[in-house]
């Protein structure tokens, strides 16, 4: 145990093992897919593993330096002792922060979109104004990013988005931004210079690759094909490549036109779908337990979770956990992990 996270270092020894073991076999590269993704697990729990050690190894030496000071001072021992403790404080709430990314699909890529609220081209601006947050923070992170779909506004900004993010833990982290987000400014499009207030909301879903308890009905899917547009599309304008499903009894849409060909878009849709599907019965769960517990979720998709002000005022403010700054600029150029942590110790 470690720090409020549950962490079993001889239990993961033996995990590790056990993935050495398979890696060992004969046949393991036969299965590339699969070799590959027992290799990433294999290294990052080594990495966790060895993370945890060299904390409790740093730790065990630093007691000793104390039990060294009771006897004597030594002005040299203090200072070095100061500078490991700082150094201790930021390892632990950075595995900390690591160990709390524990749910059955945190280590995923996800599929993030932002769809603007009623407000039109105002929407539609705030929404690019995230889709260049989010991207900004992924580049920070070093993720990759896919547009797998790019509906421009009418006049400027955009009227949806659709992004593969693909990095350890991508999931884990933008799962945290989930919900509606606020805007409050001076409008630059409207002559009058009046204040205006925008919604736009975001919605993250696990990439899942394989799972069997969601089928497909082919008669409860509507699929559109049209022609590339936009940002997303590599064929743009050339051929009806783009794919829209919609799942008649939910009436959720995918969309995607990422891909050269109508096959390889109308695969990766089914796959977004599927994903969906399998998040949405289990949020309906999870809502059923808390039902029966006689409590409510703190969040639900489509509560507002931040505001973004600036005028008359500058200031961003999650309502989840009270966490605020001044520094709004930093924020919207993908400075949000102060949010992002704080829900999940919050959560």
């Amino acid at each position: 145990m470690i720090y409020g996270g549950h962490f079993d270092i001889e239990n993961q020894k033996e995990k590790i093992n056990s993935l050495e073991q398979e890696t060992s076999k004969e046949n393991f590269w036969n299965d590339r897919e699969q070799a590959e993704k027992i290799i990433k697990e294999l290294n990052e729990t080594k990495e966790t593993v060895n993370s945890i050690e060299n904390l409790i190894k740093k730790i065990n030496d630093n007691l000793e330096l104390i039990e060294l000071l009771e006897l004597e001072i030594d002005e040299k021992t203090l200072i070095e002792l100061e500078k490991d403790t700082k150094d201790i404080t930021n390892k632990t709430e950075a595995l900390h922060l690591l160990l709390l990314l524990n749910g059955p699909y945190d280590k995923n890529a996800c599929i993030l979109e932002i769809h603007p609220g009623a407000g039109g081209t105002e929407s539609c601006d705030w929404a690019l104004m995230l889709y260049r947050m989010y991207t900004r923070w992924c580049e920070q992170k070093k993720y990759k990013i896919e547009v797998l779909d790019y509906q421009d506004g009418d006049e400027a900004g955009l009227k949806s988005v659709s992004i593969r993010v693909n990095g350890t833990n991508a999931y884990g982290y933008l799962k945290n931004e989930k919900g509606v987000h606020r805007l409050v400014r001076l409008s630059p499009f409207d002559s009058n210079n009046r204040r205006h207030t925008s919604f736009a909301s975001v919605e993250v879903t696990p990439e899942i690759e394989q799972d069997n308890s969601i089928e497909l009905d082919e008669k409860d899917l509507k699929i559109d094909v049209y022609r590339s547009t936009g940002a997303g599309g590599q064929g743009v304008n050339t051929t009806d490549s783009a794919v829209r499903i919609t799942h008649l009894p939910t009436k959720i849409v995918v969309t995607c036109q990422n891909e050269r060909s109508q096959i390889q878009n109308k695969e990766q849709a089914l796959k977004v779908l599927k994903n969906k599907l399998l998040m949405k019965k289990l949020e309906e769960q999870e809502e059923e337990l808390n039902s029966i517990k006689g409590t409510q979720a703190n969040i639900n998709f489509g509560s507002q979770i931040r505001s973004y002000v600036l005028h008359p005022y500058s200031m961003v403010k999650d309502h989840r956990t009270n966490v605020e700054t001044s520094n709004v600029n930093k924020v919207l150029d993908g400075d949000i992990d102060m949010f992002i942590e704080a829900n999940l110790k919050n959560k």
